[in-house]
Order: structure tokens, then sequence, then C-alpha cells
């Protein structure tokens, strides 16, 4: 299994959409197919 490499920008768009907190980190994570301690 190879390391998923994430972009600035992809990183950005997550982080920003997580302040929001419009959606809880499992929906974001199930949006961007990452794991939900990637985004907190």
């Amino acid at each position: 299994m190879t390391r998923r490499k994430f972009t600035s920008k992809f990183k950005t768009k997550v982080v920003l959409e997580a302040l929001k907190e419009r959606h809880s980190l499992a929906e974001l994570a199930q949006k961007y197919q990452i794991h939900p301690t990637q985004i907190s």
C-alpha cells in the first residue's frame, strides 16, 4: 500500500471547512476520503 500525498491546497481546503464547523469531522473525513484523526 502506498502512502497518499496531499497538496497544501487540499490541506488548506479541508482545514478551512473544518473551522467553519458546518459538518462533523466524520462527515468531512468521508467527503474527502481521509481518516477523521487526520483532520483533528
